[in-house]
């Protein structure tokens, strides 16, 4: 018992190679160590909570903020135009137009059968007038770059309380779709829009999808030229026949 203690104590090399070697101290292990054994760490805490507590006092607060995220419809109606020609003839270029206004952030576009609605959003903060005379400039400096005969587009603003908060889909259940058509559904939806609009507190509703009724013409050109007939009379004897229907 007692030689073994006397090697313990004649060798104290080999105890301290035994001991795990120790990691040196990073960045945040010396702000660690010096935020732990100085004493001003309670007094930056204290002021911390006082210079926090002066800032929830002044800075003002509302209930409701009302955020200006302004948004800019541009709907052209191509009377005659099928989806895949309105995209390459008319949403494009005005999807390149938008682009070049100055505060836009992003520009969402909607094509369908003789019609193509491009919207803009500008940035969080933008004036909604000038966001919509922005609009109006642009379209009117770059209006040839549209196909002829496209009638002017119609440009509509919008702001964040007319964004939908509530949306409502309609779908045929399995089995049932030869029965529920896009155009019944339409329908259906039409009648639900007009109820739901009498509910108090409602701003406005709209319909998104669906096929509304509508006559579909695609004209023969030869045979408009043997009646000598052209394209535009027959367009304005059917404005007219839609008018008096």
């Amino acid at each position: 018992m007692t030689q073994s203690t006397e090697q313990s104590a004649t060798n104290p090399v080999n105890q301290d190679q035994n001991r795990a070697p120790t990691m040196p101290l990073g960045l945040s292990g010396i702000l660690t160590r010096a935020f732990i054994t100085s004493p001003l760490t309670p007094l930056l805490l204290i002021g911390s909570l006082i210079v926090g507590v002066i800032a929830l006092m002044s800075l003002p607060r509302e209930e409701e903020p009302q955020i200006s995220v302004p948004m800019v419809d541009i709907i052209v109606e191509a009377n005659g135009w099928r989806a895949d020609d309105a995209v390459e003839l008319v949403t494009r270029p005005l999807e390149t137009i938008v682009k070049g206004i100055n505060g836009v952030d992003h520009v969402y576009s909607q094509t369908m059968d003789d019609r193509a609605v491009v919207t803009a959003r500008f940035l969080v903060g933008t004036d909604e007038d000038a966001a919509i005379l922005r609009i109006h400039e642009k379209i009117r400096a770059n209006i040839g770059a549209l196909p002829k005969g496209v009638p002017e587009p119609l440009i509509v603003g919008r702001g964040i309380n007319d964004v939908a908060i509530v949306v409502l889909t309609l779908a045929a259940k399995p089995g049932k779709t030869d029965r529920w058509t896009d155009n019944a559904l339409y329908q259906v939806a039409d009648e639900l829009r007009l109820e739901l609009s009498k509910v108090e507190n409602v701003a406005g509703t709209y319909l998104v999808g669906g096929s509304p009724n509508q006559i579909r013409i695609e004209p023969d050109p030869e045979k408009l030229a043997l009646y000598g007939v052209t394209l535009n009379q027959m367009i304005d004897k059917l404005i007219n026949a839609n008018r008096s229907f």
